[in-house]
């Protein structure tokens, strides 16, 4: 199946055999260090930009309803995203995913998005629809 929004991505978590975790990381479209006039002027007009990782959190889908209740508990926080990327992690034998791997791996993705490499996670927009990155 292909998973076009959160509704999806939290209806296939539930549907594995083995526990997950879901991993999410928010982002914020930002300029990039010494921009160009250019850059600059797409950017103001909600084009182009970096995203920067600025809050990471797990959740089981299990304490997870829909994507309102995430941007309204993310809202409880203080700090403005724009993008959302997902992973997940499964878990082994009944047993769902440490904390420490699922910080772990947290960790993975944040560097990972610093570096650019997007592709290997979903994105989704506030509204919780998937989106194309690049």
């Amino acid at each position: 199946m292909a998973i076009t929004n959160f509704a999806d991505l939290l209806g296939e978590a539930r549907l594995q055999p083995d526990a997950q975790r879901l991993l999410f990381v928010f982002t914020r479209a930002e300029l990039p260090d010494n921009p160009t006039a250019e850059q600059r002027r797409n950017f103001e007009q909600g084009v182009g930009g970096v995203l920067t990782p600025v809050l990471c959190v797990d959740k089981a889908p299990e304490e997870l309803s829909d994507m309102a209740a995430l941007v309204a508990e993310s809202k409880e926080t203080g700090i403005e995203w724009d993008i959302l990327f997902v992973g997940a992690l499964s878990g082994r034998g009944g047993e769902a995913p440490s904390a420490e791997q699922a910080e772990a791996q947290l960790e993975r993705m944040v560097e990972s998005l610093k570096m650019g490499s997007v592709d290997q996670f979903l994105a989704l927009d506030r509204q919780g629809e998937a989106v194309q990155i690049g």
